[in-house]
């Protein structure tokens, strides 16, 4: 049983819909609960997912739809009364701050004339329009969205230059700027170190081990997942590094990126030699330790923090491997592993830790299967062998929301991996901050709980192994949400990189 709620003229960013998607998933009985906008891909998504929509009207991007489906028509007016309850919410919320919520830019610079950044969170093909937009109006831009040509990023970015002004994005969902936190991003502390990330969890995952470590940002500054590719050039990544060269909070600069194209990688490089500044650089998958002058190379987000942190304390950083896994805790996980037990499952909800996953095991366990592999082919719950999944790439969230958010699709690729007898460990990453659940850890530790009971009854041992990416004072609260974490049994290692280690070390004591 279906129902479908439309909102005239309700535009709402992609955040806040993905909020009210995970909210209506959690009402009791909902088998689907999701609120878009009625983009063409949307409107085409929901027909296939067996909406229908016709006696609609004509329905556009501007337009909420909320689709229900439910076994019966009280958990259906449960769930449209849940709706009602959460947009009600925000309306009060907007209400008790005294401020109105202007439409369009023109109206927000009129309340907000000092206002210099603007964060745009608009269907992909829209999005170009309202970036030139607010350059046009003399405001630096953070484009949270996705889905825009490279021709239209690459015409924005030279606007930006033109007007001397810092374009971030498309595709950017992490930055922290002068303290405030953007898109995904986590409460740390002010300091010397500031970060250029063309990968957001890579810059969470440094920005938090660098907070933990008792140093502080200054800037955190997303580029956009295409930046250092051949056709953008690095447009933004260059003109950050410049403006934090000239910053003088500012006294160490660090770079994180996928894999750039090679020639771009060198003008990168060129540029930070320039600087007269100590830069740490981290492109995701490369070996490379090489120094040059003051740039150092590092090969995982955790050594490239703290060779960050030795660098503000003018210190030389010692750059060296992660402590070896604990031998009695491996002992510990190693009990009551069957012969069949051999592969590693990594769900993860970052597509950097996905990456840098994907990078340190596949030379080490041969063939993992993998979306990040680029072939063509995508890994599917249950299926055989050793595998590493970004749960958070487009193909699994088209119409639902990211698992940062809902950690509901990994919940349950968990429950069908781990029928596979021959699964030993499952590697998963926690990120905490602005954006994500309320309580992730939370929210995994009964299908963990359920998932290591079904091994134990059928003679095996699953272990599953984590990291926690998030500081002290996010909301979600670091040390609970490991202690929930463990409470289920899970071992919980400080960084991405000790957690694969372990994983791996793990399917290597047991199988050589």
């Amino acid at each position: 049983m279906d129902r479908i709620v439309v909102r005239k003229d309700a535009y709402f960013d992609s955040v806040f819909l993905m909020s009210i998607s995970a909210e209506l998933k959690g009402v009791p009985g909902v088998e689907a609960g999701q609120a878009v906008l009625g983009t063409p891909a949307n409107l085409e998504l929901l027909r296939a997912q067996g909406f229908d929509l016709s006696g609609r009207g004509e329905l556009g991007p501007s337009d909420m739809i909320v689709t229900l489906r439910a076994a019966s028509a009280a958990e259906l007016d449960a769930a449209e009364a849940k709706f009602a309850e959460l947009m009600s919410h925000r309306a009060s919320a907007t209400q008790e701050s005294g401020k109105a919520r202007p439409t369009g830019l023109q109206g927000a610079l009129r309340l907000e004339p000092d206002a210099n950044l603007a964060v745009i969170s608009v269907p992909g093909a829209y999005a170009a329009y309202e970036a030139r937009k607010a350059l046009l109006a003399g405001l630096h831009v953070m484009l949270f969205s996705d889905n825009v040509p490279v021709e239209q990023e690459i015409s924005l970015k030279d606007e930006a230059l033109r007007r001397n002004l810092l374009l971030m994005g498309p595709d950017c969902g992490t930055a922290i700027i002068n303290g405030a936190m953007l898109g995904f991003a986590n409460k740390v502390r002010r300091g010397a170190i500031g970060v250029v990330g063309a990968s957001g969890t890579g810059t969470q995952e440094v920005t938090c081990l660098i907070d933990r470590a008792g140093q502080g940002i200054s800037q955190a500054i997303g580029t956009g997942g295409r930046d250092l590719s051949e056709e953008v050039g690095a447009r933004t990544t260059l003109f950050a590094i410049d403006a934090l060269a000239a910053d003088p909070d500012t006294r160490v600069i660090v770079v994180i990126s996928k894999p750039p194209a090679s020639a771009i990688a060198d003008k990168v490089l060129g540029r930070l030699a320039s600087v007269g500044k100590p830069c740490v650089v981290h492109f995701v998958g490369s070996a490379s330790r090489e120094q040059t002058g003051r740039v150092y190379r590092t090969t995982d987000l955790e050594s490239t923090a703290l060779a960050a942190c030795a660098l503000a304390q003018g210190k030389a950083p010692s750059i060296q491997a992660p402590p070896a896994p604990d031998p009695e805790l491996l002992a510990r996980e190693l009990r009551g592993k069957a012969p069949s037990q051999k592969y590693i499952r990594g769900l993860f909800t970052g597509g950097t830790m996905a990456a840098e996953a994907m990078a340190w095991l596949a030379p080490r366990l041969g063939t993992v299967h993998s979306n990040l592999s680029h072939d063509g082919t995508s890994p599917r719950p249950g299926q055989p062998g050793h595998m590493v999944v970004d749960l958070g790439d487009d193909e699994f969230t088209r119409g639902r929301p990211h698992p940062m958010i809902d950690p509901t699709p990994r919940a349950e690729w968990l429950e069908a991996d781990t029928r596979d007898p021959g699964v030993s460990v499952v590697l998963m990453d926690v990120v905490l901050g602005t954006g994500s659940h309320a309580d992730p850890a939370g929210q995994m530790v009964a299908p963990i709980r359920a998932a290591k009971r079904r091994a134990t009854e059928q003679g095996r041992s699953l272990s599953v192994v984590a990291s926690v990416t998030g500081t002290a004072a996010d909301r979600q609260g670091l040390a609970a949400q490991i202690a929930t974490l463990e409470s289920a049994g899970v071992v919980v290692l400080p960084s991405n990189i000790q957690a694969m280690r372990f994983a791996h070390a793990l399917v290597e004591r047991s199988h050589g």
